[in-house]
């Protein structure tokens, strides 16, 4: 009997520029991060930018970037800045954070 092994928990930390406050971008992050089972949180910070914290497998995360770089149809996306580091825990669901 082959035994399945689980995928390693990576965590995603990225920093949104571009038209993304104001136009429901946090609220489609939080959706498509739910959608693909991430734990994490999503805010708006002081300079315009939207940034957000998700862990789960490297394929759920990787999905989550492309649609960060989509973002929803009133969003204007310039770049996405990203950190890939190992999943620390200590996350519940995906949420939005203030």
């Amino acid at each position: 009997m082959r035994l399945l092994r689980s995928k390693p928990m990576e965590r995603l930390h990225a920093v949104v520029h571009g038209d993304v406050q104001g136009v429901g971008y946090r609220y489609f992050v939080q959706r498509k991060a739910q959608q693909l089972g991430l734990q994490g949180w999503v805010r708006n910070n002081d300079d315009g930018t939207v940034e957000l914290v998700a862990e789960g497998s490297r394929e759920q995360l990787e999905q989550l970037k492309r649609a960060l770089e989509e973002g929803p149809r009133l969003a204007r996306v310039d770049r996405v800045e990203t950190r890939w580091s190992n999943a620390a825990g200590g996350l519940n669901s995906f949420e939005l954070a203030w």
